[in-house]
């Protein structure tokens, strides 16, 4: 027993002079942890550099330019400045895919924001089979955006969609509908699917935000009398405001730079109604660039007015709902 002891006090002592050990060669790198910080961004942020910044700077170069942008850099360009946002800005399809962005952004992010809540409250009971619907809820956010686009095509098709089908057969409908055919109907049903599909990643989301508040806070309101709607009023919302800010932030910025599902759904039809920004983009940039590569450039002032737009909405949520002090 007394060697038992002893080993394990050897064990401890041995283990603490490591420790020391390691501090004293950490001691005589003579690194302030100022510098120690340093040396371990710089490589992360050198990687941001070579993948985030330096593309949006090279895309900025290219607005501003026209001529073999996308070639061999031999080859000629010649600095055009504002001119490429004078042809952007006179086209009505960009400012037809504007229209369109923004419905599809501010219509369906509240909807999914309230829906997501909802849904997080009711998780958030205790319930049989709770982790299994906790798991559940993600197959649609969870399922990759061009499939899903393809299978609602699918559903939402009047000759062969079971949607039309079962809306005709209950009376809804006398005749299979066109959705996807019809400039508003198409537009409408985007919406709705993304509503579908993002409801559930704005839930957990806010499931994560309900679970950070403290249970005392409504113990110490029923205890006051104060009713469910006025714990949720004044404890849940308040204490929510964080987490929804970084909901919004990362669901309004993906549905304003929207391209999967347009363009597997519908290829940004019919005609230009479910036409993003971002499809508009890239159907500028490569399906028409001319002889000088001019709707490349084109592309890349868009592109950058995309940026602008995301940017403002971005700091325009901060400046709403940031709260240190709700932190």
């Amino acid at each position: 027993m007394a060697d038992s002891t002893t080993g394990e006090q050897n064990m401890t002592r041995l283990g603490e002079e490591g420790v020391r050990g390691r501090l004293e060669r950490y001691r005589e790198l003579r690194i302030t942890e100022e510098e120690l910080a340093v040396a371990l961004l710089t490589p992360v942020m050198l990687f941001l550099l070579a993948v985030s910044f330096y593309p949006i700077v090279d895309t900025v170069w290219a607005s501003l330019h026209t001529g073999y942008v996308i070639q061999l850099p031999t080859k000629p360009t010649e600095f055009v400045g504002i001119e490429n946002y004078q042809r952007l800005f006179s086209d009505g399809s960009f400012w037809n895919a504007l229209g369109v962005s923004l419905f599809y952004t501010f219509v369906s992010v509240p909807i999914e924001l309230v829906f997501g809540l909802g849904l997080a409250l009711l998780l958030k009971a205790d319930f049989k089979g709770k982790y299994f619907a906790q798991a559940a809820i993600l197959f649609p956010w969870a399922l990759p955006t061009v499939i899903n686009a393809k299978i609602w095509a699918w559903l939402l098709n009047p000759n062969y969609g079971v949607i039309s089908d079962i809306l005709v057969r209950v009376g809804i409908l006398s005749a299979p509908y066109p959705f996807l055919s019809k400039p508003d109907a198409a537009l409408y049903a985007m919406t709705s699917i993304t509503i579908w599909k993002t409801t559930s990643f704005m839930a957990l989301i806010m499931l994560a935000g309900l679970s950070s508040i403290p249970d005392h806070l409504y113990e110490s309101a029923r205890m006051d009398g104060a009713s469910r709607w006025r714990q949720f009023r004044d404890i849940t919302l308040p204490l929510l405001k964080p987490t929804i800010l970084v909901a919004l932030i990362f669901r309004t910025l993906p549905a304003f730079q929207a391209f999967g599902l347009p363009y597997g759904l519908t290829g940004g039809g019919p005609g230009e109604a479910t036409t993003t920004l971002v499809l508009y983009t890239q159907q500028a940039a490569y399906n028409n660039p001319g002889p000088t590569n001019g709707g490349f450039a084109l592309g890349s002032a868009a592109a950058t007015v995309i940026t602008m737009i995301a940017l403002v909405i971005a700091l325009i949520y901060v400046a709403t709902l940031y709260e240190p002090e709700v932190r």
